[in-house]
């Protein structure tokens, strides 16, 4: 955040030096000294970048996920299995990625469309555990259930719509993507079974998701920009996962 002050002021900065460089003459009021002042960034143009983020995940794990699990342990004579219902995963997660775009521009009015890829190594993590006690109050049964859902890679489209405001271009965006999720489940149970039973299980399938949120481009020399944004992901498949991340970046306008 000091960073973008900084940028800030120097905008401002630069804007006062230039118009307190110029001779306090009559002709020069007015339309010129005001031209240069407001003097508006030119975004119009493509653009590339790199970007890095940081973000918290859940994912909608149904409670019977592993269910089909389950039912392959036949527990022995005289013990009962305890299985809990698994709650939804959840997991703190930095990426990286880049992004390249297209902006057409109207006074101060920026238009475009950007391909924007992320990679996340999401791991939401999903636990339940069950126990079951005879009348003495010993352990007669132990069950452990767990799933782990990852998003390893996410690439979308997004349109955006920005207002020039100096060397600051806020922005707002929407887009849609494909991403790559693998679905890792396990259970366990103690004492083992009476025959041997199926304990793992693994899946990996391309999903689809919609993404929007808002950010701010901030011009620095040249075609030289920074970035830092907001993002609202929703996966949807067989398990369903809502992202919240935020990103910093720098690009190049060419």
């Amino acid at each position: 955040m000091r960073r973008f002050l900084l940028v800030a002021v120097i905008c401002g900065a630069a804007s006062v030096a230039q118009a307190a460089d110029m001779p306090d003459l009559p002709f020069l009021r007015g339309s010129f000294t005001d031209g240069l002042t407001s003097a508006r960034v030119n975004w119009q143009g493509y653009y590339i970048g790199g970007q890095a983020s940081y973000g918290s995940t859940t994912s909608k794990v149904a409670p019977g996920a592993n269910s089909d699990l389950q039912s392959t342990f036949i527990p022995p004579n005289n013990v009962s299995y305890n299985w809990q219902p698994l709650p939804s995963g959840h997991s703190n997660t930095t990426g990286f990625g880049a992004f390249a775009g297209y902006n057409s521009q109207w006074e101060d009015v920026v238009l475009g469309l950007e391909a924007n890829y992320i990679h996340d190594g999401i791991r939401s993590v999903s636990n339940s555990v069950g126990v079951v006690y005879n009348p003495d109050l010993s352990l007669q049964s132990l069950t452990h259930s767990n799933a782990v859902v990852k998003l390893s890679d996410f690439g979308s489209l997004r349109v955006r719509g920005g207002y020039v405001m100096g060397c600051f271009l806020p922005y707002a965006f929407a887009g849609t993507g494909l991403g790559s999720q693998t679905v890792d489940r396990t259970v366990s149970a103690f004492p083992d079974p009476v025959r041997p039973a199926t304990t793992a299980a693994s899946k990996t399938k391309l999903v689809y998701g919609y993404s929007a949120g808002v950010g701010v481009d901030v011009m620095l020399v040249g075609g030289l920009f920074v970035r830092a944004e907001y993002e609202y992901r929703r996966v949807t498949s067989d398990i369903e996962t809502n992202i919240n991340t935020v990103r910093a970046g720098i690009g190049y306008k060419f």
